[in-house]
C-alpha cells in the first residue's frame, strides 16, 4: 500500500471513530438550544458544552494516537469532517489544526480552502478558524497577505468572509493601513451578508486605529456598497459622523 493510500485509510478510520463517539454521546436538546444563533442552519450532535470530554481528553487522545498523520493528514481529515456538516466535527478539525500552528505556512492554504469548498457553512467556524489559526499566522509572519489573494474571489462566501476577519490581527502590527484597505477593497461590493458583516467589522476596528483612510474608502463607496458594511463600520462613530455616510 502506498503512503498516500495508507494516510487516506487512517484518516477515514479516524473520521469514523470520531463520528461513532459523537453519535454515542449526542444531545439533541443542546443542539436545538444553539440553533437560534445560526440563520444559515445548524446541524449538530449537541456536544458544544466546553467542558464536554470531546474537547479535552478525547481530543488529546485522538491527536496523540494519530500523530503520525502530521499536518498533511489532519488537513485531509478536516475535509472529511467538514463534509458531514456536523458542527462539532468541524470544530474538532480546527482544534486539530491549531496544534500544528508552528508548521503552518502558505502551502497549507489550498487544503484549508477545500474545507470551505466542501463544508464550512457558518460564521462561527470561519471566525474561530481565523482567531485560532489564520490570524496568529498572519500576525506572526508565517502567512502573508498575498497568500489570501485568490480567497477574495472564491465562490464560497464564507471563504471570502475569512479574508477581513483573519486580517484583524494585522491591526496590532506595523502593517500600513492603506495596504490593508487596498486588500479588502474588492470586497466592498460583495453581495453576501456574511461577507459584508466581516468586512464591516474589519473596517470598524481599522477606523479605531486610523479613521481618515477608512472614512475616505467609505465615502467613495457610500452610494454603491451594501448598507450592512456601513452599519458595522460606523458603529462607533457619533450620530453626526454616521450621517455623512448615508446614501445621496
Amino acid at each position: 500500500m502506498s503512503a498516500k493510500n495508507s494516510m487516506s485509510g487512517e484518516v477515514a478510520l479516524l473520521a469514523a471513530e470520531i463520528r461513532a463517539y459523537c453519535a454515542a454521546n449526542a444531545n439533541p436538546a443542546l443542539a436545538t438550544k444553539y440553533a437560534r444563533y445560526f440563520k444559515e442552519g445548524y446541524d449538530a450532535w449537541g456536544l458544544l458544552d466546553k467542558n464536554h470530554p470531546i474537547w479535552n481528553e478525547q481530543q488529546t487522545s485522538w491527536l496523540e494516537a494519530h500523530s503520525k498523520l502530521g499536518l498533511k493528514g489532519f488537513l485531509l481529515l478536516g475535509e472529511e469532517l467538514f463534509a458531514s456538516g456536523k458542527y462539532e466535527e468541524g470544530g474538532l478539525a480546527i482544534r486539530f489544526l491549531k496544534s500544528f500552528s508552528g508548521q503552518l505556512d502558505g502551502r497549507a492554504l489550498p487544503s484549508i480552502a477545500r474545507w470551505f469548498a466542501g463544508g464550512i457553512r457558518n460564521w462561527a467556524h470561519v471566525d474561530v478558524l481565523c482567531a485560532e489559526v489564520l490570524s496568529p499566522a498572519l500576525a506572526g509572519g508565517s502567512l502573508a497577505l498575498s497568500d489570501f489573494d485568490t480567497w477574495r474571489q472564491s465562490p464560497a462566501r464564507f471563504q471570502r468572509r475569512a479574508v477581513p476577519v483573519a486580517m484583524l490581527s494585522l491591526l496590532k502590527t506595523p502593517a500600513p493601513t492603506m495596504e490593508l484597505l487596498a486588500f479588502v477593497r474588492p470586497l466592498m461590493l460583495d453581495p453576501e451578508r456574511v461577507v459584508q458583516q466581516g468586512l464591516g467589522w474589519f473596517l470598524r476596528e481599522t477606523w479605531k486605529r486610523e479613521p481618515k483612510p477608512v472614512e475616505a474608502l467609505l465615502m467613495e463607496f457610500k452610494d454603491q456598497a451594501p448598507r450592512v458594511i456601513y452599519q458595522y463600520a460606523t458603529e462607533k462613530m457619533t450620530p453626526a459622523r454616521k450621517a455623512a455616510f448615508r446614501r445621496s
